[in-house]
């Protein structure tokens, strides 16, 4: 549960998400999320009245501090993206990830999208309320899927058009309206790259903050078709088998956790 209400003193201890223009703090030299008391942390930053918190690590707070604008003018190369917490701290990533979407979530809903006036923050759950009109906003959340296709001993990996990590994954895309989980793997899949799957099976969720995708994983076995790429959303892809495996996510991710899972039925094929 999100509590909006904690009084931010020098002896407060925790775990520290510190947003600051859709970037997470992790100052050099660890680039590390920040931990231990909020006094000890040095930080060049003006003290809110309030920080949010977002959870526990293993029962540990996390605290989401929302950074002011001109804080940290001099300290830029201290603020990275998230994919940097993914590689290089993933037990810390879904942390990281909750206060960059919580922090979204609250600099958009500012304002009431229906009558304009300004929205208040409800303090016992993640909500913006619009006294005048009575409307309230909740996080918007974007389904997406992501599916590890298997053809015998080979799995099927892309590297999208639009990545800048270079990596090779799974194929990867947003449910729309009116579309069910399982036909939104299907259409994707024979958008991407030409081919028809079968044996769809559920695998697991992740939520994915960029900027606020669930992301939905399945794997599934090769059916018909010649791979075909899309160039508008696919760079390259190809069958590769456990000899061939090119740079792939890390296993934090759902997709190189669906991507081990496919591995490991290679090996028994």
């Amino acid at each position: 549960m999100i509590n909006h209400n904690i009084p931010l003193s020098d002896d407060v201890e925790g775990w520290w998400c510190v947003i600051h223009k859709h970037k997470v703090l992790l100052p050099l030299p660890s680039q590390k999320l920040p931990f231990g008391k909020f006094a000890e942390l040095n930080l060049p930053i003006t003290r809110p009245d309030i920080v949010h918190h977002i959870g526990y690590k293993d029962e540990t707070p996390v605290y989401l501090i929302q950074a002011n604008e001109h804080d940290f003018e001099r300290n830029e190369n201290d603020f990275c993206g998230l994919r940097q917490v993914l590689f290089q701290q993933g037990d810390m990533f879904e942390y990281a990830a909750r206060a960059f979407q919580v922090d979204l979530f609250l600099k958009t809903h500012k304002y009431c999208g229906q009558c304009g006036q300004e929205m208040e923050l409800i303090d016992w759950e993640l909500a913006t309320h619009c006294r005048p009109c009575n409307h309230r906003c909740y996080p918007r959340i974007s389904p997406c899927i992501i599916v590890a296709i298997r053809k015998g001993n080979q799995i099927l990996l892309a590297k999208g058009a639009k990545s800048t990590s270079g990596l090779y994954s799974v194929l990867a895309g947003f449910v729309e309206s009116g579309e069910t989980l399982e036909q939104a793997v299907h259409r994707e899949v024979f958008e991407e790259v030409g081919i028809k799957i079968k044996n769809l099976k559920y695998f697991g969720s992740q939520p994915w903050p960029f900027p606020h995708s669930l992301m939905m994983g399945y794997t599934a076995e090769f059916d018909e078709g010649e791979i075909t790429i899309c160039e508008d959303e696919i760079l390259a892809a190809d069958w590769f088998t456990l000899e061939q495996m090119p740079q792939t996510p890390p296993t934090h991710s759902i997709a190189g956790k669906l991507i081990e899972r496919t591995k490991a039925m290679m090996r028994l094929a």
